[in-house]
């Protein structure tokens, strides 16, 4: 049973962040703070996702991006395979580069002017979001891959994000003091979602984990069978996510269940979006699904030419997806039907980040692309 104090730090939190985001003066709407939107992982934008776009700009570095944009207060970060980390203005033009010795994969996590962000040597940075220099580093025994998450409570804020060394790190998100590890079986590849006090991530060990926020102990285990090498995705006390096997499902987590599943034929490594009673999410196997939140049953199929790796976000309206085939897509939300799309001409895994005007969006060719909503 749940304690009347974590509901209690929960709200808290909730409202420090209202109160903080209403002080800045910055709409939440033109922001993308996180690469799916919140703490639940939900993959959902509350501003209108446009019909149609026009290309604005592109700016281009030497390498490959498979890392996923993040924006705020008229600037744009994201990471490289050159392991640097950029900062563009929403005008292309370059802020500040920081720079290390291995690739950055893992999306950048942006909290007020810090960012936090993972590299493939496994260090954690902490950088000012303004000037670009480094905070702290915190070193992990293998690499990261996923992005952080945040745990608020009513005086203290963690960092937890997983690591290729098994274990789940929460680290003080000021200090970069380590505050607890959780041990599992295996790699770990997506990030956590946070539903009040737990922690939800799965890994390659076949289990999706519920871990208590506070001190790191075991809520509960899951047997999946398969690799979960995405992030699972909370809409009230619901998660979704997808095995590698191409199993999709729905769990009721305050009683541990699954409610349903529903198997198909390409691994899921890309995240969930929710919007409403639909859940969406893309596949190895080219399509993108959407799924009835109540039964689990298929509403509709989208086809791309290529399989899809990035995950979608989402309005009340409009799926935004992209794809190994090079396109930008906007979907119909109700019929899964093709509004617009953009063939970039490069594969493109990183999830974009949606805005009130704005869709950003790296590709392979290493060059970050800008779309203004017509």
């Amino acid at each position: 049973m749940k304690s009347h104090t974590n509901h209690n730090i929960y709200r808290i939190s909730i409202i420090l962040a209202i109160v903080l985001i209403a002080m800045s003066g910055i709409s939440q709407n033109e922001c993308w703070t996180s690469y799916r939107g919140d703490v639940n992982l939900s993959g959902k934008v509350d501003s209108k996702i446009g019909n149609s776009y026009e290309l604005k700009w592109s700016y281009e570095i030497d390498d490959v991006m498979k890392s996923s944009p993040v924006i705020c207060n008229g600037n744009i970060y994201i990471g490289s395979n050159n392991g640097t980390l950029y900062s563009i203005s929403t005008d292309g033009k370059l802020n500040w580069t920081f720079k290390t010795v291995t690739s950055f994969e893992a999306p950048p996590l942006l909290i007020g002017n810090t960012i936090y962000i993972g590299s493939l040597e496994g260090t954690m940075f902490s950088i000012d979001s303004k000037t670009g220099k480094e905070n702290w580093q915190y070193i992990t025994e293998g690499q990261i891959s996923g992005s952080a998450n945040i745990s608020k409570s009513a005086n203290h804020n963690n960092i937890i994000f997983g690591s290729y060394d098994y274990y789940l790190h929460s680290i003080d998100a000021k200090s970069g003091i380590p505050m607890w590890k959780y041990e599992t079986d295996n790699y770990i590849n997506g990030a956590p979602a946070i539903y009040e006090n737990t922690a939800i991530f799965g890994g390659c060990d076949g289990y999706l984990h519920l871990v208590n926020v506070t001190d790191g102990s075991a809520f509960d285990t899951i047997n999946i069978g398969t690799y979960i090498a995405s992030s699972a995705s909370v809409s009230g006390d619901f998660a979704y996510f997808g095995n590698y096997d191409g199993t999709f499902y729905k769990l009721d987590i305050p009683n541990r269940k699954i409610v349903w599943k529903n198997e198909t034929s390409g691994a899921f490594v890309g995240s969930p979006a929710i919007s409403g009673n639909k859940v969406i999410i893309g596949s190895q196997n080219k399509n993108v699904y959407c799924y009835n939140i109540e039964d689990g049953s298929i509403s509709w199929i989208f086809k791309t030419l290529r399989k899809i790796e990035s995950s979608p976000v989402v309005s009340s309206k409009r799926v935004v997806i992209t794809s190994a085939d090079g396109r930008l897509y906007i979907l119909d939300i109700e019929t899964g039907e093709k509004i617009w799309s953009y063939e970039i001409g490069s594969p493109i895994s990183g999830t974009p980040a949606v805005t009130e005007n704005m869709i950003i969006v790296g590709a392979e060719d290493g060059r970050i692309y800008s779309f203004k909503k017509k």
